[in-house]
């Protein structure tokens, strides 16, 4: 018989380690029961458990948690945002404030900014406009919800690479910040933009958004809307424009001031890019076709810039340098000028600026004669004066009217200088290559040579290139530009003040003046010698102020060192003997005048005839120019007291002709191809603004015989006249100022003969 088995207790085999820890005493010293687990963090970051590089990776989790939590209170804010923010009123145009222009002297010199725009509907502005704005802006636009943050990164990744691109901000944005808010670049700004774009497009239509942005869109040329733009650019109403017209207006969009082709070369270059640009999107966009694309090769060229009627006379040009100084030096936009509010204190000084203007007409009146000599046609003049003491532009002449000549001819680079650039080939020459050694520490404080100053004749003063400054021969500074090189050239002159962008090829005529200074900047530059070498930046505007609140970036320039003082002495030495041989010049056809209206001199009756009563010795004058030895077609006179230096030009420019005309034969035979005009100007505009500069003074070379403007002319009895073997023999040879050369050291270049503006920021 069997006995049942007894049941089997269950055993539970346990690791030692177990046991181990199960025994493990409190410390108290008794048997407890095993520690409790560590709690779990809700951030396990650094993650509990690992080691190394592991430790520090977040996990998917984490990451993916932290990017929800992201978007929900984004979301959140951005809905609370969304619920506070309302539509506010749209911009009232005619609440639009004016910009006032003021005189040095505080007056008022002109009030800009009417507002030009005219709303039209949708239905009056052609497909062709509609597409190729659409294409250039915002090409997703009847699609989008009316922001774009994709748009906002491509625009963003195609500016890192170089490419054209969309706005980062679509069409409804643009309409919102051109509507409602103000062109502001703030946070808080760009935030509300989004916002109201949001709501903007739940409460309008597409068609009305786009009504909307062209109504309200800037173009340039004070046009508000594409009705005042097509007028502006090409004098039709907007249901008129093609669709090559269309494309230059879209390209406008993206900034007025940098696409307008007939502001500079550089404009005209980025319009005509763009222009293609905006042609070939529509093709990608598929809503233009190749072949219709295939007919618009030609780039439709917008008629010339209208100025209004209240910047007649030389306000206009006035307006143009300012405007320009603004936008140099304090990031000003001119969408920013024409949104208004700004009050511009310039430099300029009123009966400064008409007595320039009334020597140049009476000079004119007198000398030129369009009706009889064909050479007197098509003759322009520009002119400026800029205060030594500080660099700033008092006076400008940019042409007859600014309304009918729009180009600023005082601004306008393009007129190659000629022997007028000679001086800095001699302080070249001195500063980088063999001339006197400096006499110690360069300690000569900034500013004009006091009046009762000596002016010494350096014992330099025999070298050749000294002589050749009083003379017209070319050869001394080719040789001595290949000797010091061109870079210093160009390095010295620059540094004086002229712009690098007017700088010529760097061939071994560069050294006789191939480039094209403004007036504005040579008159600088020519300030750098009666400062001991010092120069300042041309300024044009004192200050600024917007809604009443003064702007930021006007402060008066500081003096800089050009180059050494014992180097402008040098240099100041032959243009002071230049000085008084034009101030000779001046008074012996003042003496011949006078003869031939048979006054006898009497000082008590000279003024009202116009005649100047004697006075003792005047103040010093520095003075460089062009003269017979020239054929750049150009004529130049810089004359610099310590009071003003002042810089003129005459040229000759036939409107759609690139090169200058031909200066043989300008108010006759015997005028030095019209050298004698910029210093007669001169002359006539000094006897008002500062008479006392206008006697010869004592102590310097004598003046030689036939002595007319920039340099003394050289008669073949002169045994100590400079080689002019170098002068062409066609005096009309439109390349002569070429010449053989190579342009293997040319960074830059610059055609001489040819009128252009770059904008010369003064």
């Amino acid at each position: 018989m069997r006995l049942p088995h007894a049941p089997r207790s269950r055993r539970t085999t346990q690791s030692p380690t177990r046991t181990k820890r199960s025994h493990k005493r409190s410390r108290t010293g008794e048997v407890g029961e095993p520690p409790a687990p560590a709690r779990r963090r809700l951030i396990d970051y650094p993650r509990h458990g690992r080691r190394g590089l592991r430790r520090w990776t977040p996990s998917w989790k984490l990451v993916s948690g932290v990017a929800l939590l992201s978007a929900v209170s984004l979301g959140g804010l951005l809905a609370v945002v969304y619920a506070q923010v309302e539509i506010p009123g749209a911009h009232d145009s005619a609440r639009r404030q004016a910009s006032v222009y003021y005189w040095a002297d505080g007056s008022r010199m002109v009030s800009v900014g009417d507002v030009n725009r005219q709303d039209v509907t949708l239905a009056q502005v052609p497909a062709s406009v509609q597409r190729a704005v659409i294409a250039a802006e915002n090409a997703d636009f009847y699609s989008d919800s009316g922001v774009s943050f994709t748009g906002i990164g491509r625009a963003a990744l195609s500016i890192i690479e170089g490419e054209e691109t969309q706005g980062g901000s679509t069409i409804t944005q643009q309409y919102v910040k051109n509507t409602y808010l103000t062109q502001d670049q703030t946070v808080s700004r760009k935030v509300k933009e989004l916002v109201l774009a949001l709501k903007i497009s739940n409460r309008k239509t597409k068609a009305e958004i786009l009504e909307g942005y062209l109504n309200t869109s800037w173009f340039g040329r004070d046009s508000y809307g594409v009705q005042a733009a097509a007028y502006a650019y090409y004098g039709v109403p907007a249901k008129d424009l093609d669709a090559g017209q269309a494309a230059l207006l879209a390209t406008l969009l993206k900034g007025a001031d940098s696409y307008d082709p007939s502001l500079s070369p550089a404009n005209h270059r980025r319009a005509v890019d763009r222009w293609s640009w905006v042609l070939d999107r529509q093709v990608e966009t598929g809503v233009l076709s190749a072949a219709e694309r295939a007919t618009y090769k030609d780039f439709p060229e917008p008629r010339k810039p209208v100025k209004p009627t209240s910047q007649a006379g030389q306000t206009g040009y006035l307006v143009d340098i300012a405007n320009k100084y603004l936008k140099s030096r304090g990031g000003i936009t001119d969408k920013d000028l024409a949104g208004g509010g700004y009050r511009v204190h310039t430099t300029f000084e009123k009966d400064t600026v008409d007595a320039l203007a009334k020597a140049v007409e009476k000079v004119r009146k007198d000398g030129l004669d369009p009706e009889k000599r064909p050479a007197d046609r098509h003759v322009e003049v520009g002119a400026a004066s800029v205060r030594p003491e500080d660099g700033a532009v008092v006076a400008v002449y940019g042409g007859a009217d600014a309304i009918t000549h729009f180009s600023n001819n005082a601004d306008t680079s393009g007129v190659p200088a000629g022997s007028a650039f000679k001086p800095f080939v001699y302080a070249a020459a001195l500063e980088y290559g063999s001339g006197p050694e400096p006499s110690g520490k360069d300690t000569a404080p900034p500013g004009p040579l006091a009046p009762d100053t000596p002016v010494a004749v350096p014992a330099f003063m025999g070298s050749p290139l000294a002589r050749a400054m009083l003379g017209t021969g070319h050869a001394p500074f080719v040789n001595a530009g290949k000797k010091v090189g061109l870079r210093n050239v160009r390095r010295m002159a620059v540094s004086a003040g002229l712009r690098e962008e007017s700088m010529a090829k760097l061939e071994p005529t560069f050294s006789i003046g191939t480039s094209t200074p403004s007036a504005v900047r040579l008159a600088g530059a020519y300030t750098t010698f009666v400062n001991h070498g010092s120069r300042t930046e041309p300024y044009s505007v004192a200050s600024v102020e917007r809604d009443g609140v003064p702007v930021d970036g006007f402060t008066r320039p500081e003096p800089l060192r050009a180059m050494r003082t014992e180097v402008a002495a040098e240099v100041s030495a032959s243009l002071l003997n230049t000085g008084q041989n034009a101030l000779a010049a001046l008074a012996k056809e003042e003496l011949v005048e006078r003869e031939d209206r048979g006054d006898p001199g009497d000082p008590a009756a000279g003024e009202d005839q116009g005649v100047r009563a004697p006075r003792p010795a005047g103040a010093p004058v520095w003075a460089g120019g062009t003269n017979a030895g020239d054929y750049m077609r150009s004529a130049w006179f810089i004359g610099s007291t310590e009071k003003l230096s002042t810089a003129i030009t005459m040229f000759r420019t036939k409107p759609d002709t690139p090169q200058l005309l031909g200066m043989q034969g300008v108010g006759g035979p015997d005028t030095e191809r019209g050298n004698v005009f910029p210093v007669r100007i001169w002359g006539t505009y000094l006897r008002t603004v500062d008479p006392g500069s206008l006697e010869p003074s004592a102590g310097l070379l004598p003046p030689r015989d036939g002595a007319t403007s920039g340099g003394a002319r050289n008669t073949p009895d002169d045994p100590d006249a400079p080689d002019t073997s170098d002068a062409p023999d066609d005096p009309d040879d439109p390349q002569q100022a070429q010449g053989p050369g190579t342009d293997q050291e040319a960074d830059t270049a610059q055609e001489p003969g040819t009128a252009q503006e770059l904008g010369t920021t003064s």
